[in-house]
């Protein structure tokens, strides 16, 4: 996607999201989205265009750290839930509880006992949250072995981009089957009827921003919505299915 255009398209795309948020504060709604995916698949740069123009004391992003001693001693979905939106309220997830059926199984940071524990669980935990009214959505971003192995090695001549560069990152690469086995896994036993995973290709970093924005706008209601405006590239972003693996959408 040429600069222009994604200039354009963007400005347009986050007028909508102003639009929509002014509906959120008036009708207390409460929105929860979930951002997940390969290391530097897009994840900070596309949750800051969704959060660009919004206003900060209804919308934030939530980025939590590693869990202290009280949190591993505690519930695993304990320390999430304090960050959950209330009414009139955005929040945006970089990483969610996902890490445990990702990130951690493939670092070594979980038990087999916890990592299957987290499976036979977090549908009962999401069934209460769309229960509760809240309209939740999970996205996954997704990237081919190559173009990560392009953003990883940007990362560490870059130094304005080198504090993006992890120990976890370090290894994403090398781990690279073992991280594609347990999110193929977390797709098949976590994409629910009432909480489907929507997995985005984002080798190309500008058109998956424009169509996640586009995807999550056409999935919600709100005045003055220009549905043109929000038709969406299906090669780019499909809610999870195999046929997702036969399009190219997710790496092997």
């Amino acid at each position: 996607m040429k600069k222009k255009e994604y200039k354009k398209q963007l400005y347009d795309l986050q007028v909508q999201l102003v639009k929509f948020q002014r509906h959120v504060i008036e009708k207390d709604l409460k929105v929860c989205v979930i951002f997940e995916g390969r290391d530097t698949a897009g994840k900070d740069g596309t949750i800051k265009r969704f959060l660009e123009h919004l206003s900060p004391r209804e919308a934030r992003s939530v980025a939590l750290g590693k869990p202290s001693d009280r949190d591993r001693k505690s519930w695993y979905f304990q320390r999430y839930v304090p960050h959950l939106p209330a009414g009139g309220e955005m929040v945006f997830f970089n990483r969610s509880w996902y890490n445990r059926a990702g990130v951690e199984p493939v670092m070594g940071f979980c038990t087999k006992e916890e990592y299957e524990s987290f499976m036979e669980e977090v549908g009962s935990f999401e069934q209460m949250l769309v229960h509760s009214g809240m309209i939740f959505i999970k996205y996954y971003l997704d990237i081919s072995k190559k173009e990560q192995k392009r953003r990883l090695e940007a990362r560490k001549k870059d130094p304005l981009k080198q504090w993006k560069l992890s120990p976890i990152d370090r290894q994403a690469q090398k781990l690279w089957k073992k991280y594609s086995k347990y999110r193929d896994k977390m797709f098949a036993k976590t994409s629910f009827v009432f909480a489907p995973w929507h997995v985005i290709h984002s080798d190309d970093k500008k058109t998956a921003r424009i169509n996640a924005i586009k995807h999550f706008l056409s999935q919600v209601d709100y005045p003055e919505k220009d549905e043109k405006l929000l038709i969406y590239d299906d090669d780019v972003i499909c809610r999870f299915d195999p046929v997702c693996y036969d399009k190219g959408l997710i790496a092997p």
